[in-house]
């Protein structure tokens, strides 16, 4: 089957079984290894993706669930080499250690930020909830957040 969609501002067209997995495409056939794959089922929020401006599990989309859409992975983040203020926030406040969970996390976190320019704590922390990390623990996580909020917010009103 015949997919046309846009990946990180590209226009794409594959040709893939309809029911074969987003996370699948994006790492087998499209060679973007920044979306993991956790749980497989949902639970762990490693493969969160884009569409559109809102976060969706990639291990749960098929591919005909592609066509048309507007798709932003972990590496349509940065632009001209330089990186996203959330992946800033996170390398800076050390909410970063093996890094599997990552991109997942700097996802979700962009789709919250965005309809919510100005979250306190308990915001962020109900934000990432679906997302799970095994190594830094959440607190320097909802650090990096509140920090690129902060950043953020200080760059829409200059």
């Amino acid at each position: 089957m015949k997919i046309t969609f846009v990946l990180n501002g590209i226009k794409k067209e594959i040709d893939a079984a309809p029911d074969r997995r987003v996370v699948d495409i994006l790492r087998e056939d499209l060679g973007l290894t920044g979306t993991k794959e956790g749980c497989g089922a949902g639970e762990c929020g490693a493969c969160t993706i884009l569409v559109g401006d809102e976060p969706r599990l990639s291990c749960l989309m098929l591919a005909a669930q592609l066509e048309g859409l507007n798709i932003t992975t972990v590496e349509g983040l940065s632009k001209d080499g330089e990186l996203h203020t959330l992946q800033q926030a996170f390398a800076g406040s050390g909410a970063v250690q093996c890094g599997f969970c990552t991109p997942g996390m700097l996802m979700t976190a962009l789709a919250f930020l965005k309809k919510n320019p100005h979250p306190d704590r308990a915001a962020i922390r109900e934000a990432l909830s679906g997302n799970l990390c095994r190594c830094t623990g959440y607190q320097k996580i909802i650090d990096a957040v509140e920090t690129a909020a902060r950043t953020l917010s200080g760059k829409e009103n200059s």
